[in-house]
C-alpha cells in the first residue's frame, strides 16, 4: 500500500468514527473530540466536506454552563436517505429513513403475493418506492424476502415459488435506478433491533411470523447467517416427527403449528385484527388457537436456545401483536425445554417496532453501509 492509499484509509476510518458517533447522538466538535479521541483540528477537517455536501448541519450556538458556546453537529434534515422494501406473502411494505434512523415515510399494502410473477411483484415494489422517495437524495434500497438468499439469488421461498431463482435486486435496480441490497426478512428484522440502536442487547433471537416463521439470530452484535445463508430457519425445525406435511417437503415443522395462517384458521378468523378482537373478548376458540401456537413455538425455540445459548428472544410481527395472549405458553415451554433453564432464564420480549421491523432493517442495511463506507456519501 502506498503512502497516499494509507492516508486515505486513515481518513476514511476517522470519518467512519465520526459518523458512528453522530448516529449515537448529535454533538459539538468538542463533544465529538471527547467521544472519539480525535483532535478538534482533525474533526474540523473531517466535518467540513460533510457540511459542504449537505450530509451534516451545524446548529446555532448554545451556551451550556461556563465556557464558549457550542455548535452541535447533526445529520442534515434534507440529507440523504435510504429506502427499505419488503416482499411478503400477504403484503408489500416500504419505508424511508435518514442516516440518524429517523423514519420519513412508510407504506404497508395488504396483498396476496403467492401467485404473483417476479415482474408483477417488482413492478409494484418499484411503484411504492417512487411514492415514498421524496426530494432527498437516495443512498440505495434494501429488499427483504421471506426466503433464503445466496449470492443475490433467491434460493428457496416455499410460499412465493415464482421468485425462486430470480435476481430480485437486479430487477428492482433496473426499475428504480438504485443500488439494491437483498437479504432474508428475518435477518433484516433482527438488524432493525441492532441498527441504529440496540433494542435487545447484543445476543438475541428475533422471531416473526406470517405464513412462515423466520428467526434472525444475533451473536456478539452481528446477524448470524450461516455458511450458505440458511441459519435461522426456525419455521422448519421439526417438533413432531410424523406430523403435518410442510411446504418444504418435511413433516412436523414449527410453522405448520404456529404460523399465522394456522392460528387464524384454528381460531376461525380471517384477519389478525379480527383475531385480536376475539382474544380481547375472551373467545375460547381464539384463546385455544393462540395457546396451542405458543406451545409449538416454545418447543422450537427451546431447541434454538439449546443450540445458541442467547439470553433474549424478541417476538416481532404478528407475534408482537399477539404477545399478551401468546407469551405465557411460549415461556412455559421454553422453561421446560431449555437446559438449565432455572439458572439461565431467557427473557421474552415483544418487539417495539411492530409490523415495520423488516422494512426498517432493510433500509438500515443501506444506512449502515453508508456510515461504515463513508466514501459512498460523496458519490
Amino acid at each position: 500500500m502506498t503512502t497516499v492509499d494509507h492516508l486515505r484509509q486513515v481518513r476514511l476510518g476517522n470519518l467512519r468514527t465520526v459518523l458512528l458517533a453522530l448516529v449515537d447522538r448529535p454533538g459539538s466538535r468538542a463533544d465529538l473530540a471527547a467521544r472519539t479521541g480525535l483532535t478538534k483540528a482533525t474533526l474540523s477537517n473531517l466535518t467540513e466536506p460533510l457540511l459542504a455536501n449537505g450530509i451534516l448541519v451545524e446548529e446555532p450556538a448554545t451556551l451550556a454552563g461556563m465556557g464558549r458556546p457550542s455548535k452541535p453537529l447533526r445529520f442534515h434534515p434534507d440529507g440523504p436517505v435510504a429506502v427499505g422494501a419488503e416482499i411478503n406473502v400477504s403484503h408489500l411494505a416500504v419505508e424511508t429513513i435518514g442516516l440518524d434512523g429517523e423514519t420519513l415515510e412508510r407504506r404497508l399494502v395488504p396483498a396476496d403475493m403467492r401467485r404473483a410473477t417476479a415482474d408483477e411483484v417488482l413492478d409494484r415494489v418499484a411503484e411504492l418506492i417512487r411514492e415514498v422517495s421524496g426530494p432527498r437524495p437516495l443512498l440505495g434500497a434494501g429488499l427483504a424476502i421471506p426466503g433464503v438468499v445466496h449470492d443475490g439469488v433467491v434460493i428457496r421461498t416455499p410460499n412465493l415459488p415464482n421468485l425462486v431463482g430470480v435476481r430480485l435486486a437486479e430487477g428492482l435496480s433496473r426499475r428504480t435506478d438504485l443500488d439494491v441490497l437483498l437479504d432474508n426478512e428475518a435477518n433484516l428484522a433482527a438488524l432493525a433491533h441492532l441498527w441504529p440502536r440496540h433494542l435487545a442487547g447484543e445476543d438475541f433471537v428475533h422471531v416473526t411470523a406470517d405464513v412462515g416463521i423466520g428467526a434472525g439470530v444475533v451473536l456478539n452484535g452481528e446477524v448470524y447467517r450461516g455458511v450458505s445463508g440458511f441459519a435461522g430457519e426456525l419455521g422448519h425445525v421439526v417438533i413432531e416427527r410424523n406430523g403435518v406435511l410442510c411446504t418444504c417437503g418435511s413433516r412436523g415443522c414449527v410453522e405448520r403449528y404456529a404460523g399465522l395462517d394456522v392460528i387464524l384458521r384454528e381460531a376461525g378468523r380471517r384477519r389478525l385484527d379480527s383475531l385480536c378482537k376475539a382474544l380481547d373478548a375472551g373467545d375460547p376458540k381464539a384463546l385455544e388457537a393462540v395457546r396451542n401456537a405458543g406451545e409449538a413455538l416454545g418447543v422450537g425455540l427451546g431447541t434454538l436456545m439449546n443450540l445458541f445459548d442467547v439470553p433474549t428472544v424478541v417476538l416481532g410481527g404478528s407475534y408482537a401483536v399477539l404477545y399478551d395472549h401468546l407469551h405465557e405458553a411460549v415461556q412455559s415451554e421454553m422453561d421446560r425445554r431449555v437446559l438449565a433453564g432455572g439458572e439461565r432464564h431467557t427473557r421474552l420480549l415483544a418487539s417495539p417496532l411492530g409490523e415495520f421491523a423488516v422494512v426498517r432493517g432493510a433500509a438500515g442495511l443501506v444506512t449502515r453501509r453508508a456510515v461504515q463506507q463513508p466514501e459512498r456519501l460523496f458519490v
